[in-house]
């Protein structure tokens, strides 16, 4: 963001800005179209307005957001792979030599033995 125009980080910020605030807007349940692009055209004028007086501000807000929305990201993904391999009974450590996993023992399979009288 340090090598961006002024112009393009006031667009980046608005985007962000106004990704929260339809987070915020929408599970308050307080949503509707005029109030979000009232908000972001608002948002815009002001920043491309007084883009090059705050750039440096603006290049803070920037990595701000992107830490925050790429922390929450990562937690949601491993959320997800968490409870998907939990639903699925995927053992992905072995640690449980159970019939309820779905893992294959090689070493016990028809495959093993093929393979080593090929060789």
């Amino acid at each position: 963001m340090k090598l961006s125009s002024p112009r393009f980080k006031s667009l980046s910020v608005t985007a962000g800005f106004s990704f929260w605030f339809f987070i915020i807007i929408t599970t308050t349940g307080n949503f509707s179209f005029e109030l979000f692009f009232g908000f972001v055209v608002s948002l815009l004028v002001i920043t491309q307005i007084f883009s090059s007086k705050v750039s440096k501000i603006l290049d803070i807000f920037a990595m701000i957001n992107t830490k925050i929305f790429l922390g929450i990201l990562f937690v949601f993904v491993i959320s997800i792979y968490g409870i998907l391999f939990k639903v699925l009974k995927i053992d992905l450590l072995r640690l449980k030599k159970t019939n309820s996993t779905y893992w294959l023992e090689i070493e016990k399979s028809d495959i093993m033995t093929k393979i080593k009288k090929q060789y």
